[in-house]
């Protein structure tokens, strides 16, 4: 990989770090040791996505119009660093909360600003993005055995995860200064990108694929949100020590997904396909947490994870990237984040701590039920799918 390709490979590893030193455990931790409820674990994991609904459009317009990419990724990953610091030492709700909302709000532009910058730096994003995106799946997997491997030494600690987080974080806002140079579009007659951005709504199969990619978003965080203290539950059975680990089995299939079958099945079959293959595949790992039985298929089925995931949200920011003229990419890229990562989350992580909540007696959880819930939405979302939406730039993907 060459020195502009190896620098966004690097970018894509610690951005992807820092979510997965957390984001799949924190909730064991919230749920354990501070004794939070499931609505307000749901609550505390609906903060970045209400974060990516405020902040990316703003991070899109600095971008697009105003500074250089990289300098902006840099400034909000050092802050956001030592946000994360903080609230490794925080265990009141409230104060948790805040700190974590103001930190949500610094990381949540990030996460289309990288995929913009890539993009951007890439000869073919259908070809390239791939191989470069795969060093972020690499980077949660990395967070996750070093979290495991810190625990297993005796090394945990309350918070433990959040700190790691921040750690990664302050490396990558030094690491993005060495990011290739990108300036914001000059040449652009309207100075209002997200405008712009917007008016892309108008034809009818994106605004098709934005409503449905906002809805298999809202089921997402069923996994994120859930999954780390399902395998911890006495149905399971898996030690705390090991989930950070056990759960890197969806990014490892993530990585020979995005790296090995995602442009091959593009070229091939197309972008339509690609993202229906995509949706299919949530309801069949839905259904299997939702048996719970044998404890081996479901650790099994985490690698669903790599087709649920890559086929469905990379391929629909490469899809966006395609359709986005180029002096508007950050702010389109921000727009597909807005609804999936962003209003889709924020409602998902809700959703799913309202129906722990509700499924949870004396502590028990019927999982199952809790489970069936996002599968029977998943098999809904397929069908509309492929009832509605047309990819009218398809042979051209093909070719």
């Amino acid at each position: 990989m060459g020195g502009a390709k190896f620098q966004l490979g690097a970018m894509m590893f610690l951005q992807y770090a820092i979510w997965g030193a957390w984001a799949p455990v924190l909730s064991a931790h919230l749920f354990g040791e501070l004794s939070f409820t499931g609505a307000q674990v749901g609550f505390v994991y609906s903060l970045l996505p209400l974060a990516t609904i405020i902040a990316p459009f703003v991070g899109g317009q600095l971008a697009d119009r105003y500074f250089a990419s990289e300098k902006v990724i840099a400034v909000l990953q050092l802050a956001g660093g030592g946000m994360l610091m903080y609230a490794s030492t925080v265990t009141e709700y409230g104060e948790l909360v805040t700190v974590m909302l103001v930190y949500c709000l610094l990381y949540a532009p990030t996460l289309a600003l990288t995929n913009s910058i890539a993009m951007s730096n890439l000869e073919s994003s259908e070809d390239e993005f791939g191989r470069v995106r795969v060093w972020g799946t690499i980077g949660w997997i990395a967070a996750g055995w070093a979290l495991t491997a810190w625990r297993t030494m005796g090394g945990a600690g309350s918070g433990d995860m959040l700190m790691l987080a921040g750690v990664f974080s302050i490396v990558m806002g030094l690491q993005s200064f060495m990011l290739p140079h990108t300036p914001p579009n000059k040449e652009s007659s309207s100075p209002w990108a997200f405008l712009e951005a917007l008016r892309m709504l108008g034809d009818r199969n994106f605004a098709t694929f934005m409503a449905i990619s906002f809805v298999v978003a809202t089921e997402l965080q069923f996994y994120y949100v859930l999954t780390g203290p399902y395998l911890e539950s006495a149905r399971i059975g898996i030690a705390s020590a090991s989930v950070p680990a056990v759960m890197t089995i969806a990014q490892i299939a993530e990585i020979f997904v995005v790296a090995v079958v995602l442009s091959w099945f593009l070229k091939k079959y197309g972008m339509r396909a690609t993202l229906a293959l995509g949706v299919i595949a949530w309801p069949i790992r839905y259904v299997i947490f939702a048996i719970g039985a044998p404890w081996w298929l479901v650790v099994a089925s985490l690698t669903l994870h790599g087709f649920c995931y890559v086929f469905f949200f990379v391929a629909a920011f490469i899809y966006v990237d395609g359709l986005a003229p180029p002096d508007i990419r950050g702010s389109a890229q921000s727009l597909i984040a807005i609804v999936t990562l962003g209003i889709g989350s924020f409602v998902g992580s809700n959703f799913a701590g309202w129906v722990q909540n509700r499924f949870t007696v004396d502590g028990v959880t019927d999982w199952t039920t809790v489970f069936l819930v996002p599968c029977a939405i998943t098999i809904g979302c397929a069908v509309a799918y492929l009832l509605f939406f047309k990819d009218d730039r398809e042979p051209a993907v093909a070719n």
